[in-house]
């Protein structure tokens, strides 16, 4: 099955994603303590909304 135009948009929005995290994770060990912790809080909000992006695809593949 081909990919249609609009998984192939949604897969490299997902690569974007990837290579913003791997760019952050760069500047990490020069961050202070405390702007790790409040880059540590912002991220929990993303994790939250990536996994409910999993689990609407696993809902939806059943």
């Amino acid at each position: 099955m081909p990919a249609t135009g609009e998984l192939i948009r949604a897969m490299n929005y997902v690569e974007d994603i990837t290579n913003t995290l791997r760019r952050i994770s760069i500047y990490i060990p020069a961050m202070a303590a405390d702007e790790r912790l409040r880059l540590a809080e912002c991220l929990r909000g993303v994790n939250k909304a990536i996994n409910d992006a999993l689990a609407d695809l696993e809902k939806a593949a059943k």
